[in-house]
């Protein structure tokens, strides 16, 4: 079986200073053991009095972000009077996170690992040294690498698919729902209960008791509604 190398891709090489002796595929010396891969939503909480804890609404989506933890060694030319020092192959990674002189930004790249395909900006790196020959050049490094989602406006709004909100839906209590806690789930606006309250005013004789398995109709919020 071929040992497939991961590697990361430049995408912006014609944006980087070519004295850095950046390239355009860096080829990593040894596949990491693991890689870890963290999503986060940004959430608001809203306080409605009465209940016990306050409705959460989502705000935002955040980048994804990749950590890599790569290995270099360069003892097998052997460690004393003209050792290679491994900041020669590590320095090329240090370089993506530093702005380059024509887009005043890191450049963009892409992790391509097996079925891992990551376009990202680096966030952050840190160079561990490990292992000194006796002029004190560093021999052996660990690289920690945190990788953040790039994706344009166009590609996020073709991956969401999203739905229009300007139209009726429906929505099934549930026992311990208000309306103003299914307001806030429809429309992001927990004082627009009275919006739906009205739409379902012969099958919700109480605004109050909410009378679980009861469909209710959600209906669009007017324009320049009250809410």
């Amino acid at each position: 079986m071929t040992l497939v190398k991961a590697q990361i891709l430049v995408l912006d090489a014609d944006a980087v200073d070519p004295g850095r002796g950046l390239p355009q595929v860096i080829e990593v010396q040894f596949n990491p053991n693991q890689y870890q891969l963290e999503k986060a939503a940004q959430l608001a909480e809203i306080g409605i009095p009465g209940i016990d804890s306050p409705l959460l609404q989502f705000i935002r989506g955040q980048n994804e972000r990749l950590t890599l933890e790569l290995f270099f060694d360069t003892t097998d030319g052997g460690t004393g009077d003209g050792a290679e020092d491994v900041r020669g192959q590590t320095n090329q990674i240090y370089q993506l996170v530093k702005m380059q002189p024509q887009t005043h930004a890191p450049p963009r790249v892409l992790v391509m690992w097996g079925s891992l395909s990551f376009k990202a900006v680096v966030e952050s790196v840190r160079q561990t040294f490990t292992m000194f020959n006796p002029e004190g050049i560093p021999l052996r490094a660990t690289v920690n690498v945190t990788f953040r989602e790039y994706k344009s406006l166009e590609d996020q709004l073709a991956e969401l698919n999203l739905q229009t909100s300007d139209r009726t839906r429906q929505r099934t209590i549930q026992a311990g729902d208000t309306l103003s806690g299914i307001a806030a789930e429809m429309y992001g606006v927990p004082t627009a209960w009275r919006h739906i309250a009205d739409a379902n005013s012969p099958a919700l004789p109480s605004v109050i008791d909410l009378p679980p398995g009861v469909t209710l109709t959600i209906p669009p919020l007017p324009t320049g509604a009250t809410v």
